[in-house]
């Protein structure tokens, strides 16, 4: 067992044992103290639930799908044909130029 695992059962363990040692000792009295923290477990459960972020989920402020045109998927089908064709590297436009400094390297650092 995992030291994780084994922590968290032993926190449980503990906590099984406390509410069962104060319902014998103090009856539902010993319960009141769990009052406000369940109030507010429940209380945060229902403002996610019905937040917007959950509501997304269920599909309420869904988008409406759009169906492609016939001439866009022409386009996206032609696209795709030339990226597949193309060989491993692409051309770039681009060209290194090299400055007009000399490279010495008397000048550069021994230690970079």
């Amino acid at each position: 067992m995992n030291r994780h695992a084994l922590i968290f059962w032993s926190a449980v363990l503990l906590a099984v044992f406390g509410l069962v040692d104060g319902l014998v000792n103090y009856g539902l009295r010993s319960l009141s103290g769990l009052i406000v923290p369940l109030i507010m477990v429940v209380l945060f459960f229902l403002l996610y639930k019905y937040s917007t972020r959950g509501m997304t989920n269920r599909g309420v402020r869904s988008k409406a799908k759009v169906k492609p045109s016939q001439k866009t998927m022409a386009k996206v089908a032609g696209l795709r044909k030339t990226q597949a064709s193309s060989g491993k590297r692409k051309s770039y436009p681009f060209q290194v130029i090299e400055g007009s400094k000399g490279k010495n390297d008397d000048q550069l650092p021994k230690y970079h």
